[in-house]
């Protein structure tokens, strides 16, 4: 498998910002989608395949604060956050924390500062960038260098592709994850095509692991958005 690429989604109105946060982001080897509005970014976020949002506190339809509050009682609830604050008085970054954000970042940002940021925040909320890390989500283990998943310390039997799709989903456990953005990062074809391939896969990832429940754990569809592997 190929090392896990992560997507940042910047919810930023001002495009020269915007312009430099991604020229950072894909030169550290991340994604980037990028939201102008608040508005298109809760229109769009149930077909993006973000995994950790830079979000300004300040936008022309909303404010940071009621769109993180928005992604808290969301289906993504789980979704990393770090805040854009122009402010660095710290009324305004506890603010930000108490509302549910996992890191903030004053303006302008520093590119080093950014970077080990988000990539601090990725680590806490699912592994390294580069997916190489073992990832203990017990009873499961992830092991990218022997690409085996275990249960209880047993090895699952798995074709490739279902060890990328599960390391994938398990990757961003607890989070909503599309199926356009499984068939584009698992299977690297277009999130339009028409394929009944990533069903199939979900169904036998969900007895081989069990998956339903027996073990703490759930792999379930979520109508009309695509798939979540969550704890209960």
């Amino acid at each position: 498998m190929s090392a896990v690429t992560w997507t940042i989604g910047c919810v930023e109105d001002d495009p020269d910002q915007t312009a430099l946060l991604r020229l950072w982001l894909e030169h550290a080897g991340y994604r980037c989608a990028v939201f102008r509005t608040a508005t298109d970014f809760r229109r769009r976020l149930g077909n993006e395949a973000v995994d950790l949002v830079l979000l300004d506190r300040s936008l022309p339809d909303s404010t940071g604060l009621e769109v993180l509050a928005w992604i808290r009682q969301s289906a993504n609830a789980s979704l990393p956050v770090i805040f854009l604050t122009a402010s660095g008085e710290e009324s305004a970054i506890v603010e930000g924390l108490a509302a549910g954000a996992d890191d903030y970042v004053v303006k302008p940002p520093k590119q080093g500062e950014l970077l080990a940021r988000v990539a601090a925040v990725l680590r806490r909320r699912g592994g390294e960038h580069d997916g190489s890390e073992i990832l203990e989500l017990p009873p499961y283990r992830v092991d990218p260098q022997r690409r085996q998943i275990s249960i209880h310390g047993e090895p699952v039997e798995l074709t490739q592709r279902e060890y990328e799709l599960a390391c994938y989903l398990f990757r961003r456990q607890g989070r909503i994850v599309s199926r356009d953005a499984l068939l584009e990062n698992v299977w690297n074809v277009a999130g339009d095509v028409s394929t009944r391939t990533v069903d199939t896969h979900i169904s036998r990832l969900r007895k081989k692991l069990g998956l339903s429940g027996e073990n703490g754990w759930r792999l379930t569809a979520v109508y009309q958005h695509g798939y979540r592997i969550e704890q209960g």
